[in-house]
């Protein structure tokens, strides 16, 4: 039941702020990233009041323009940081850009757009979309895995991570997570808390292999351990 009126209350309200949002574009950057804001504390409560899924944050909340690095195990972690940091700019896939009105409305809020096909000229393009939200202190929002990974699994991370963390000259905030624990791709969602562990921040312009590495210890750190 707790599933079924989840659903019921948070898809059709997220339909709302998600129609909204072209709209509230057209009054500026400032207002559509407080709208965007207010559609992650919808679903702040409504995971809590719903759901019954909390949430804890383990360490020290990053300030500024920083790289966050997620642990991807469920599609809490995609929304939810919206209400947990300070105007998270994501990385937008390509296609999304392509959407009438949508796709303006995205680069309104402020990202970086991701062409996986692309090559210097891309990684160029991204630093140039990076520079105006780096400039406001925002930070940005980054999933290695690629997609969601079930709860103890831990995949090696995609090779454009490495890439983005050079030439965006950033310092790198792992952040581990175990929504997959109690939100399961395959499965229904049951109550708990949710920890948000913040690893140790990497400066930038480490060798890649050194900040493949830290990344991937630090954004399993809440995996169980081996048997």
């Amino acid at each position: 039941m707790r599933e079924l009126l989840f659903k019921a209350v948070f898809f059709p309200g997220s339909a709302y702020y998600v129609l909204l949002a072209p709209l509230v574009a057209l009054f500026g950057r400032t207002a559509l990233v407080r709208h965007v804001s207010a559609w992650g504390r919808f679903h702040d409560w409504c995971s809590r009041r719903v759901r019954g899924i909390h949430w804890r944050i383990e360490g020290a909340m990053p300030q500024g323009a920083v790289l966050l690095v997620f642990k991807h195990e469920a599609i809490y972690e995609t929304i939810q940081p919206l209400a947990l940091f300070d105007r998270p700019a994501p990385f937008f896939k390509q296609e999304l850009m392509r959407i009438p009105v949508w796709g303006w409305a995205c680069r309104r809020y402020g990202g970086v757009v991701i062409d996986r096909g692309g090559g210097a000229k891309t990684l160029r393009t991204m630093l140039a979309e990076a520079k105006p939200v780096i400039a406001e202190g925002r930070p940005l929002m980054l999933f290695p895995e690629g997609t969601r990974v079930p709860h103890g699994e831990a995949p090696p991370l995609k090779s454009g991570m490495a890439g983005l963390y050079r030439i965006l000259n950033l310092p790198l905030v792992p952040i581990a997570c175990d929504s997959g624990r109690l939100i399961p791709r395959h499965g229904k969602a049951r109550p708990g808390t949710v920890t948000f562990r913040i690893g140790e921040t990497i400066p930038p312009g480490l060798p890649r292999e050194e900040v493949e590495a830290r990344v991937h210890a630090a954004i399993n750190a809440l995996n169980p351990a081996p048997a």
